[in-house]
């Protein structure tokens, strides 16, 4: 199905760091291995310091990635912070919507807002993983969780389903060339958790990480963050929510319970809880604040939306991916989420 790769660093330009080398070596010989032609495309390996400084770079890198038809899949190097600064870029005179076309779009963390992007052009994307956080994973071999989905993803061009992993893992201390083949710490996993709602429940999924959602309706990371995204209108009105399941993870940065009863309830003030059939939260990082999260979300969402917990994306590993625009039934019950690709909604 998917024969050439091409990626991108729309966020941070970690990957052209020589500190990061021996990871980016693996991950492209993985992805040989798998018999795919990886290509970095031209801004991608220039560095934090040019990406950070260049972002119409970055948007010049998204729209040869759609443009370029050799081109299958567009996978994301890693997320960052500021990928809303590409908006001018990609939709001040319609850049973007000139080369856009359904192509499949893999990324996760900042990345969030890049989804959101494309949700506006009608463009179905897939959320979770990233080149560097799962393809180039340290270990003798990529995460078998994780593998499995990436697998089905180049193999089918498809998400089937998302059952929960058996295990989850710390996060790494040590990303050096001495991490090198040394295996995460494990634990076991509890599955899905339906905190409130209905067990089974349906519709199409969009969402990502809080912190990157919340930028869109706060200036207190970047200055410009919230007039930008408003000027573009790049967080979907109400009657776009209407009847979809919302998608929520925290990122490595691990907010304080505070904080994300805060993140929380600034989507609370959007209306958006009010006409979703479902709310997906993603396993915290280490299970940090993981019982108060559950307690921030149960306090501060007043209706009756069905909330389940716990699910295997995001930040935390192993990561699963979600088809982002598909029709999914949600069942807790049968710890499942099954997508249809042939229902029209």
């Amino acid at each position: 199905m998917v024969s050439t790769i091409g990626i991108v660093s729309l966020s941070s330009g970690v990957i052209g760091e020589d500190f990061v080398k021996h990871e980016v070596d693996l991950g492209v010989q993985r992805l040989k291995d798998l018999g795919l032609n990886p290509i970095f495309l031209p801004h991608s390996l220039k560095g934090l310091d040019f990406i950070k400084d260049h972002p119409e770079a970055r948007a010049e890198d998204l729209m040869q990635a759609f443009s370029d038809d050799s081109i299958d899949m567009i996978l994301c190097a890693i997320g960052g912070d500021d990928t809303y600064r590409l908006l001018p870029y990609l939709f001040e005179n319609d850049q973007l919507q000139k080369v856009i076309k359904q192509k499949i779009f893999l990324g996760f963390s900042d990345t969030t807002i890049n989804h959101l992007m494309l949700h506006k052009l009608g463009v179905k994307t897939f959320y979770g993983q990233s080149f560097l956080a799962d393809i180039c994973e340290l270990a003798k071999e990529m995460l078998p969780y994780s593998f499995h989905y990436f697998k089905e993803l180049i193999e089918t061009g498809r998400i089937s389903e998302i059952r929960p992993s058996d295990v989850w893992y710390e996060e790494r201390t040590d990303f050096s060339p001495k991490a090198l083949g040394t295996p995460r710490i494990s634990h076991v996993n509890t599955g899905f958790d339906l905190l409130q709602g209905n067990a089974q429940f349906e519709g199409k999924i969009l969402g990502g990480c809080i912190e990157s959602l919340y930028d869109i309706f706060d200036n207190s990371r970047y200055a410009d963050s919230r007039e930008l995204c408003q000027e573009y209108k790049l967080f979907p009105d109400l009657s776009d929510w209407e009847g979809k399941i919302l998608l929520l993870e925290t990122s490595e940065e691990k907010p304080e319970p505070e904080n994300f009863k805060k993140m929380v309830q600034a989507l609370k003030e959007t209306g958006v809880f009010e006409v979703i059939s479902g709310l997906l939260v993603g396993k915290p990082m280490d299970e940090a604040f993981y019982d108060y999260y559950k307690e921030a979300l149960m306090d501060t969402i007043d209706s009756n939306i069905p909330i389940i917990y716990n699910l295997n994306v995001g930040h935390a590993t192993p990561r699963a991916i979600v088809p982002f625009g598909v029709h999914a039934y949600v069942d807790a019950k049968k710890q499942v989420i099954r997508f249809d690709y042939n229902k029209k909604s």
